[in-house]
């Protein structure tokens, strides 16, 4: 995996980047050796994760490689985190917006830096990426953003189609583990304490910002590139994966850009395509040169006659496979003219193809879903673990509405966007509905390969929730993710929709009945034909990284995740366990530790007893200096509110030296 060139780099650990108020930001610097002489565009990388050591071994195989390819790698820690000064109270607010901008301005003014800047980050810091680029900072020609939203509210972590996402509480918990971490004392000195506790007593409890708006308000469209992509004026590579939550972007950035931009799309969870899987990893630091030597040197290498999407068709897959076999395929533009949406019909139990005319006449169908359904969903947004990822969907079905196509008599491949129209009621004024849909083997195993939902209070719009009226009959659009995949001959397509979808989403107040009327109910495929020029596409070769510094490992890193029925108390849970295990940056003799757990429950299908709490532990060592700190997240709920329950305890040279608790209640806003 890593590159074989060996151009010399200088490592700069630590250097300081002074803001207009007097605070200052960490930054980490890999440069050519010679960029004193012959200065050279940069790229920058501005996120929360600490440079010093949770994302040192990553940032070093990135930022290393630019600077062997002739390239300034930057690495920032965010104003309140990592060794940065400041404190760090939500996502995305101005003060990190203005922050970044100052920061391009600093090193565009750099001697080693020729005046272009480039941002590439994935997640956080591929939305801010594109964030600061509608902010149009002179110095900023091109930015990479990997696994982001341009939409804060319909696409990230919080809710999805108008429903509380269970990774709502689980980001939240995250967080509030990082920022109640300590700087390194031996980047900021004596004030390393003074620092941390500041973090610790004025970092605030997020989840009950993110709680407090549940429907897309003023909150949420700040810093939502949607609200005005003309705004961003310089060219825009944009990446995801399947299995990551945030796919979705890639297709709306593309159509609604109006620079030069690039959409990538492979069969890859929520890491950069070098990294991780599923599906084969790809030479992404090498495209991203690519698109660097384009936009921030100005080499004419063929990029703006590429396609604008690229994306990996997947084949059909068993299940409980974490392989994800497929090839590549390109659209020249989008939306794609050569894509057509066929029309499937519902009816009892089968899922027919029309012409675009309503199906038949039939019965209404009844469905109120166990809690169950969705219990073996895997995460909204894959972390690249085959433990996170959907296993075989007959375990859900059997609570849902289930429609099939007969065995297909030639293949059938999408690539967009599916779309279910349905019309239905609901027998309470809060309800939602989940649609999956699912390729089914020959031998009946049946594997999800998209979904949706919505919460039905939504119907009109994320921001005017309007109440259902039990037993009126409603016409309501159901947008599944993006996603490319063939469909074998032989095989059959599934719609399955169900009630609720516990534990990825948040059920409504009680449970609902749904009724579903198939003759105003249709599925929408975006079927594409083959393309002979797929086969002739660029070969996007073999992961490449800069060497990583020396590290020893202590402890391996353990998953789990666990479904348990205990049938003698009527109690379900899925429980995860994500540990990293114990590793020590030989460089720095610094030892770091870090674990998850995830718990998600209920009793007797009884919606008043829902409960998710997550509990994070992260220990740092160099010496006779030790920091440990433990948070502990918990989300229940009323029929008529929200209950958080949290804290934080932080140790140091094994005594507890600081304890905060929270005990919050936030009411439903039609959710």
């Amino acid at each position: 995996m890593h590159d074989g060139q060996a151009a010399a780099v200088e490592i700069i650990e630590n250097t300081w980047i002074p803001m207009p108020d007097g605070c200052r930001l960490a930054a980490k610097l890999w440069l050519p050796a010679d960029a004193a002489e012959h200065p050279v565009p940069a790229v920058l990388e501005y996120i929360p994760y600490r440079k010093r050591d949770f994302r040192a071994v990553r940032d070093s195989g990135i930022h290393g490689f630019f600077a062997r390819h002739g390239y300034a790698g930057v690495r920032v820690d965010l104003r309140g985190s990592g060794d940065s000064d400041g404190l760090l109270r939500d996502e995305y607010l101005p003060q990190e917006l203005d922050d970044g901008v100052e920061v391009i301005r600093w090193i565009a003014a750099q001697p080693w830096c020729d005046g272009r800047v480039g941002m590439l980050g994935i997640s956080w810091g591929g939305f801010n990426g594109l964030q600061i680029a509608a902010l149009q900072p002179p110095a900023l020609a091109a930015v990479i953003s990997v696994c982001s939203s341009d939409d804060r509210y319909t696409d990230d972590v919080h809710y999805m189609g108008g429903c509380l996402l269970t990774d709502n509480l689980s980001w939240a918990s995250v967080m509030l583990s990082y920022n109640a971490c300590p700087p390194d004392p031996a980047i900021v000195g004596e004030r390393w304490r003074e620092l941390w506790f500041q973090r610790l007593r004025g970092s605030g409890l997020w989840l009950k910002h993110w709680l407090e708006h549940q429907r897309r308000d003023a909150f949420w469209r700040h810093a939502s590139v949607c609200e005005d992509f003309a705004a961003i004026r310089c060219p825009v590579l944009a990446v995801s994966g399947w299995a990551d939550g945030y796919c979705n972007t890639v297709f709306r950035l593309i159509r609604h850009l109006e620079v030069p931009r690039q959409g990538l799309v492979g069969p890859w969870g929520h890491k950069y395509p070098h990294m991780g899987g599923p599906g084969p990893s790809i030479d992404f630091l090498g495209e991203c040169l690519r698109w660097w030597d384009r936009w921030l040197k100005g080499v004419d290498n063929g990029v703006d006659a590429e396609p604008m999407l690229r994306a990996w068709m997947q084949d059909s897959v068993s299940p409980i496979s974490d392989d994800r076999p497929g090839h590549w395929v390109a659209e020249d533009d989008w939306p794609s003219k050569r894509i057509r949406a066929q029309p499937y019909a519902l009816s009892p139990g089968r899922l027919e193809p029309v012409g675009g005319a309503a199906g038949p006449s039939s019965p209404p169908l009844v469905i109120r879903s166990p809690l169950s359904v969705g219990m073996f969903a895997g995460k909204w947004c894959s972390y690249s673990e085959s433990t996170d990822l959907p296993t075989d969907q007959r375990l859900e079905d059997g609570g849902s509405l289930c429609f099939d196509t007969a065995p297909l008599d030639e293949a059938v491949e999408i690539l967009g966007q599916p779309v279910v129209e349905l019309e239905l009621a609901a027998d309470r004024a809060q309800a939602m509905v989940a649609v999956r849909l699912s390729d089914i083997s020959p031998e009946g195993t049946v594997t999800l390969i998209t979904f949706g939902l919505l919460n039905l209070s939504h119907r009109g719009g994320h921001d005017r929730p309007e109440p259902v009226v039990p037993g009126q009959r409603y016409r309501v659009t159901v947008r599944l993710n993006h996603v490319a995949q063939r469909f074998p001959a032989g095989n059959r397509i599934r719609l399955a929709v169900s009630s609720s979808y516990w534990p990825l989403a948040w059920p409504s107040p009680v449970p609902a009945t749904l009724t579903l009327h198939c003759e105003g109910c249709r599925l929408l495929l975006p079927v594409r034909p083959a393309r002979a020029t797929d086969a002739e596409l660029r070969d996007l070769g073999e992961p490449r990284a800069a060497p990583a510094p020396p590290t020893t490992l202590l402890e391996p890193a353990h998953r789990e995740w666990t479904v348990l029925f205990n049938l003698a108390t009527n109690e379900a849970s899925l429980r995860v366990i994500d540990n990293d295990g114990a590793w020590r940056l030989d460089d720095l003799e610094l030892t770091l530790g870090y674990d998850v757990s995830e718990c998600y429950r209920y009793c007797n299908d009884d919606y008043a007893t829902l409960s998710g709490e997550v509990v994070n532990h992260r220990s740092f060592e160099r010496g006779d200096w030790s920091v440990v700190v433990t948070t502990r997240t918990e989300l229940t709920a009323t029929p008529t509110h929200f209950c958080v329950n949290a804290t934080v305890d932080a140790y140091e040279g094994g005594d507890r030296v600081f304890a905060s608790t929270w005990n919050e209640s936030v009411p439903r806003d039609n959710l």
